[in-house]
């Protein structure tokens, strides 16, 4: 087989640059979509901050209530575990955790409108994934810090459908000390608290 190369230096100077830019131009996209990632991730910690902070709750019903703040409005419907369940290398162990808690967020001013959101008191392994299973129904949420998200808004209603048909939410995750966290959330009371929150904060 034979290569043919170009030895014109013009033509081959000229190819050199083209090369040069598009790399660069590359270089460039990475770079300002890592900064869009990060901005979005710290936004994110920022609201799920307020969301442990507020003490305005406008509305309860059975296991879950509604929060409220202003200046920007938000809205949150959240619960805490029933039943929690630590273990490590197989073994049930006794480990402290922070706030443990299962959101779902109206932000109109943000353009989201119920996203759901778990806070598991410690920090993620790295690159881990959180599990929720709501009956024979299992959904994965990607990790930051404490906190784990549903993928895109289609996932976020997906689960809330999950949620509103369904009695129980389990959600499993490891922590960056590799102990496995599984914690159970009961949903009576979810479909009134929801429909509270969005009446609320739907636009």
């Amino acid at each position: 087989m034979m290569f043919l190369v170009d030895t014109n230096p013009k033509r081959v100077m000229r190819d050199i640059k083209e090369a040069e830019t598009a790399g660069a131009v590359i270089k460039m996209t990475n770079i300002v979509k890592g900064a869009v990632s990060a901005i979005a991730l710290s936004c994110i910690a920022s609201f799920a901050i307020a969301q442990e902070q507020s003490t305005n709750r406008v509305f309860a019903k059975t296991d879950w209530s509604v929060f409220v703040e202003s200046n920007p409005t938000q809205c949150w419907v959240v619960s805490s575990p029933k039943e929690t369940v630590n273990t490590k290398d197989g073994r049930v162990v006794a480990v402290n955790r922070g706030d443990i808690l299962m959101f779902v967020s109206y932000w109109p001013g943000s353009q989201k409108l119920g996203e759901v959101s778990f806070t598991g008191g410690y920090p993620f392994a790295d690159g881990s994934t959180v599990s929720l299973q709501i009956g024979e129904t299992r959904f994965e949420l990607f990790t930051s810090g404490e906190s784990a998200w549903a993928a895109s808004p289609s996932d976020d209603n997906k689960i809330i459908t999950a949620m509103k048909r369904g009695a129980d939410a389990v959600i499993s995750g490891v922590s960056s000390r590799n102990t496995k966290t599984q914690d159970k959330f009961s949903l009576l009371g979810f479909t009134a608290a929801l429909e509270d929150a969005e009446k609320r904060c739907s636009s």
